[in-house]
């Protein structure tokens, strides 16, 4: 019995060593395709590492720009995806639908079916900001008589210089129709149309010898502050954070193109359960409000808005925002369901016009 006892004395104290000695399961990494510069720095800080905080989940990102291409080979768990991108993506059975029952209340106490903003839910994707592409101009290149239109973009009389433009339709097939004074409203039907599309590349044509083309999101911003170009595309956010930092930069809002940004899964993605938490967390009113107060996009709440106040360096953030009534005058909704429908068809077609093709 004596010996017994001692045993047992020995195997209870060595439990506890055996125990902080044993490594715990580590879980799954959630892989997320990230845009990277600014916004990523700002996801990673409101987001991806108090998400890991929460749950013990790593966020792990690969780099993005776009497109479908990211759901070939081996895809992430979780994608930030223009709506366009993830409606064409759904529609061939890329995306796994996803439900929104188990969504958070909004900070209001507002249900979330109410609380987020028109067209937030579609099958596929959850909007969770509304961002801008807009056009912004070097400040050192011009003095006095400044641009300030849509149609400068296109004035190389008066505003010489080399232009910055995203490798992609979007933005500059609309805007070569408003430097034609096309209503907002008559964009898309136009551009459904031959005469809408040769209107598009007759002003592109007498642009494209002075127009360097870019694909991620940070190359705007680093060609106007070398001073290589002149004016430039981009996305609001981007522009603002630069802004912000102090480099002479100015956006134009006039036809500032607003489109939401999703958070989609894969259907081969290997870790979507932790995808699906993560869209819950991320898409509450507090987190939504202060990437929005980081970076300057719209939240997808409306209790998120209501929260916006200050920048985290002291200053009002709401006029950088592109929903603020100011900038929002004449601002141009994309129709992601007609950009939807003809991506395809639109890609090839810009793409053999940059390539010297007919237009």
């Amino acid at each position: 019995m004596r010996l017994i006892n001692t045993l047992l004395v020995c195997v209870s104290t060595s439990l506890p060593v055996l125990a902080a000695a044993s490594p715990q399961p580590q879980p799954t990494p959630l892989v997320v395709a990230s845009w990277g510069g600014a916004y990523q720095a700002v996801l990673e800080e409101v987001l991806f590492e108090p998400f890991t905080a929460a749950t013990g989940i790593q966020v792990e990102t690969v780099p993005y720009s776009g497109g479908l291409e990211i759901l070939e080979a081996t895809p992430p768990d979780l994608i930030d995806m223009t709506k366009n991108a993830a409606m064409a993506a759904c529609e061939q059975g890329q995306l796994i639908p996803l439900t929104f029952d188990d969504l958070p209340d909004g900070a209001d106490g507002t249900p979330a079916r109410r609380d987020f903003i028109d067209s937030a839910f579609s099958e596929c994707a959850l909007t969770h900001l509304l961002y801008a592409t807009v056009i912004a101009y070097d400040t050192r290149a011009f003095k006095g008589f400044i641009p300030s239109r849509v149609h400068d973009l296109f004035n190389l009389q008066d505003f010489p210089g080399k232009r910055a433009l995203q490798d992609i339709p979007d933005a500059n097939i609309e805007w070569a129709l408003r430097s034609f004074d096309v209503p907002r409203e008559s964009l898309y039907p136009l551009l459904s149309t031959p005469r809408g599309m040769a209107l598009v590349f007759e002003r592109l044509d007498a642009l494209r010898p002075h127009t360097l083309w870019w694909q991620a999101g940070s190359e705007p911003v680093e060609l106007l502050e070398s001073g290589e170009v002149v004016m430039a595309s981009g996305y609001n956010g981007r522009f603002f954070a630069a802004i912000a930092k102090g480099s002479p930069i100015q956006i134009i809002w006039d036809s500032q193109i607003q489109e939401h940004q999703t958070w989609a899964i894969p259907t081969s993605a290997t870790n979507q359960v932790a995808a699906q938490q993560f869209i819950r967390f991320a898409t509450s009113t507090q987190r939504l409000a202060a990437v929005a107060e980081r970076i300057a996009y719209g939240p997808a709440r409306h209790s998120a808005s209501a929260l916006l106040h200050k920048h985290p360096d002291g200053f009002d953030i709401r006029p950088h925002i592109p929903t603020h009534p100011y900038n929002n005058r004449t601002a141009i909704t994309k129709d992601v369901g007609w950009y939807a429908r003809v991506r395809d068809h639109l890609h090839k077609r810009f793409e053999q016009w940059q390539a010297g093709g007919s237009s």
